[in-house]
């Protein structure tokens, strides 16, 4: 196993963890908003903002992790007709497809991010400067970037009948 293996496998188990503690959040969160509801009558006030916020991440964050295990949705019954050649071209276009919209996720991620830092936007409830809630966007966006160029580079390196 190289070095660039290793590392890119603890990334991907840095952001899997990352992942598992933003929905752990997320569940905690919920059952308190239902406690609080249900049980003491009276709903927090934060719940449901911190709730939205949780499930941006963690389906930013998780989006990121399926790419890194080539695990995110693709229709291959047309692609699995096609001779190996012709696999390797669709394979290698659809990672470059995938690493410009990463590449638009960094670029608008972050343009969204700085425009609401300026403009000092706040969370109702919680108080939080929404840009670093947005931070998600550019996050996800150079994970997917990477996990992209990667599987690039190793369709462009395997022979053709290999795919």
């Amino acid at each position: 196993m190289t070095g660039a293996q290793r590392f890119r496998g603890q990334l991907v188990r840095i952001l899997e963890y990352s992942v598992m503690a933003v929905m752990a959040a997320l569940v905690i969160d919920v059952v308190w908003q239902v406690f609080t509801r249900y049980v003491i009558g009276r709903q927090s006030s934060w719940t449901e903002e911190l709730a939205t916020m949780l499930l941006m991440w963690g389906a930013l964050l998780g989006a990121a992790v399926g790419f890194a295990r080539n695990a995110h949705l693709g229709v291959d019954y047309l692609v699995n007709k096609l001779d190996s050649t012709s696999r390797r071209i669709v394979a290698l276009y659809v990672h470059l497809a995938t690493a410009l919209f990463g590449s638009v996720m960094i670029w608008g991620g972050w343009k969204v991010v700085s425009g609401t830092l300026a403009t000092n936007q706040i969370s109702p409830a919680l108080g939080l400067k929404m840009g670093y809630v947005y931070l998600a966007v550019p996050i996800s966006g150079l994970f997917v970037l990477l996990f992209a160029a990667e599987a690039f580079r190793e369709d462009w390196a395997r022979e053709p009948k290999d795919l």
